[in-house]
């Protein structure tokens, strides 16, 4: 299993294009979009349009003045040098140092700046992706490993960030000393122009032919990166079970797996794009001979001067220079746009939308009605998981559903709470449709204590805030003792300060249970949801998490999802369902003396 481990060295042939037809994300090999993609990064960097206006005409000034250094040194040779007349050239030489200062500081400023704009510009896709990823439905964290979505929040902006600190500046500083290079080369020696541009075709062909692999080995590296974060991140999530089950040879096996596609497709990426400066360097050294030998021969026959071989042999160089630059952003700018092209598709799902803002403020009372409910999870096809549900639910009443695995019961409550939006039928809260209620709203109204109750990286005091953002101290304390958590919060280290690790693993799970009734009565809903809320916790805290739940659901709307008998035992109304159909209905009593699916649940110990 370990071997891939042993043999670091044993690099296999490049990905064929087999193994790419067989990637989930062939048909994405290549940024698709990339012109838009492009378009949309402009409007970004547009946005600091003064400060970068300033920057460009800094690249300009820098390379005008990496052109006039060669020419000035050309022209020291041919006029005082080589006649042997020095009188003068001090100050040319003066003005030599000054224009290669100058260089130097327009550099300096050109990237300081550039890389303030560049650290805005990914601050503003950061915070606007985070901030869509907030508004984006349920339903499409479905559909997403956790891993890779985390992927696109820090590889594929960051990649986006180091093309924008370093090869926006080159791309165009290489433009205008190409532009400005064949310019002065024509007006020296046309002779020796066409030689220098003679390498041309040949880089050409070279970094198309470099390009056309790496192109798509970018791709698919950036989506191997995502692959092996999402899961690792869910085998973190899941260690307890991991280990639980003793799968953590399958777990290495798989990550193996995955960590071998990113190191094949990751080192054949960088071994072709590291072909680029190599060939670059042979193509400038050969430019470099053709010229220096060429104008010695014409200088012997005086076509041209001494100083125009050195100022040529010079611009040759600073000629192909550029070339190589543009070469080797081309492969940083492939990638950047496949990353910032992963981000925007994030970016362009579809936001939980609100067709209204009416009853924006209205404060609810809780009469819950289903109203021929029927819903379907989104590639389920014909398979409904609710079908023609249809119950009332009076304001105040505790409505407890039973069931097995799988009957539909959690789908009920996140259909009210909006989580997803039923396929057909209708639910109504006070007479009011919900879809003709802002989700905010709604969901403000509406508190959920679920069976795994989920802390924050926080302190004990903020996490119960989580309710109510504004809450006092005083309205946390009261939350606490009401919620029956005030007496081992006193006993944690710095009480109410503590902080909690993120998976809340210094308290045990009934705690963390009573402080998710603290952050609900504090939040002071209309409608509460138990999805259940004492599966996993041992008698004794049972009873204490019992009591605080009969204190939180006193005057509110409740729905229970049972677990044990005791959950539901003071349940108005118990709800038996079975594959998403609701097949008995009535209070306990009822429901016993009919006999029927509730009463044998009860008598094989279900509940």
């Amino acid at each position: 299993m370990f071997d891939a481990i042993r043999r670091p060295f044993g690099y296999e042939p490049v990905l064929t294009k087999e193994d790419l037809k067989k990637s989930p994300d062939k048909k994405n090999e290549r940024a698709k979009n990339w012109k838009s993609t492009l378009l949309r990064i402009w409007k970004l960097v547009d946005e600091q349009r003064t400060l970068l206006i300033i920057v460009l005409a800094l690249v300009f000034v820098s390379s005008a003045m990496a052109l006039l250094g060669p020419f000035l040194i050309g022209y020291i040779i041919d006029t005082y040098i080589v006649p042997g007349e020095f009188e003068g050239m001090g100050l040319i030489i003066g003005w030599l140092i000054m224009v290669y200062v100058l260089h130097s500081v327009s550099l300096y400023l050109q990237n300081y700046w550039m890389v303030g704009i560049a650290q805005q510009v990914i601050y503003q896709m950061r915070a606007g992706l985070f901030g869509h990823l907030q508004r984006l439905p349920v339903s499409f964290f479905d559909k997403r490993q956790h891993g890779e979505l985390m992927s696109r929040v820090t590889n594929d902006i960051e990649n986006v960030s180091s093309t924008l600190n370093t090869s926006f500046i080159q791309v165009f500083s290489s433009i205008l000393t190409l532009a400005g290079t064949a310019v002065v080369m024509v007006m020296l020696s046309p002779i020796l122009t066409v030689l220098t541009f003679i390498i041309i075709p040949l880089m050409y062909w070279s970094i198309r032919w470099i390009t056309k692999r790496t192109g798509r080995l970018y791709k698919e590296q950036q989506k191997a990166v995502g692959d092996l974060n999402g899961m690792i991140e869910e085998t973190i999530s899941g260690q307890k079970i991991v280990k639980a089950f003793s799968q953590e040879d399958r777990v290495m096996d798989e990550f193996l797996v995955k960590s071998e596609r990113l190191r094949r497709t990751g080192f054949w990426a960088w071994t072709y794009a590291g072909f680029i400066p190599k060939v670059m360097n042979f193509l400038n050294n050969g430019s470099f001979a053709l010229v220096a030998g060429v104008g010695g021969l014409l200088a012997l026959n005086g076509s041209v001067t001494i100083g125009v071989i050195v100022i040529f042999t010079e611009y040759s160089r600073q000629f192909t220079r550029p070339l190589n630059d543009l070469a080797n952003q081309f492969n940083t700018v492939l990638s950047a746009i496949a990353g910032a092209e992963r981000v925007f598709a994030i970016m362009d799902e579809a936001e939980e939308a609100d067709d209204t803002e009416k009853n924006a403020d209205k404060r609810l009372e809780g009469k819950v009605e289903f109203d021929n409910v029927s819903f379907k999870y989104e590639g389920a096809e014909e398979e409904w998981t609710i079908r023609d549900l249809s119950f009332t639910v009076e304001t105040g009443q505790t409505a407890a559903f039973v069931g097995a695995t799988g009957a539909g019961k959690t789908t009920v409550m996140q259909l009210l709470a909006r989580f997803y939006d039923v396929d057909e039928g209708e639910i109504r809260i006070d007479g009011t449709p919900i879809g003709a209620m802002p989700r905010e709203t709604l969901r403000k109204q509406i508190a959920f204590v679920l069976q795994d109750p989920f802390l924050f990286e926080a302190s004990v005091s903020d996490n119960i805030r989580y309710g109510k953002l504004d809450a006092s101290d005083e309205e946390v304390l009261e939350a606490a003792k009401k919620a029956n958590a005030h007496d081992f919060i006193s006993k944690l280290p710095e009480g109410y300060d503590t902080v909690l690790s993120g998976d809340g693993s210094m308290i045990s799970q009934g705690q963390k249970q009573l402080l998710s009734i603290a952050r609900a009565l504090i939040a002071d809903p209309v409608i509460l949801l138990l999805d259940e809320a004492t599966s996993s916790i041992d008698t004794v805290t049972e009873l204490k998490i019992q009591e605080a739940l009969e204190r939180l659901m006193e005057g509110r709307t409740s729905f229970v999802i049972a677990h044990r008998l005791n959950t539901i035992r003071k349940a108005d109304r118990v709800y038996v369902m079975e594959l998403g159909k609701l097949v008995e209905s009535g209070s306990q009593d009822e429901l016993l003396e009919k006999g029927g699916l509730y009463a044998n649940m009860l008598a094989d110990a279900k509940l």
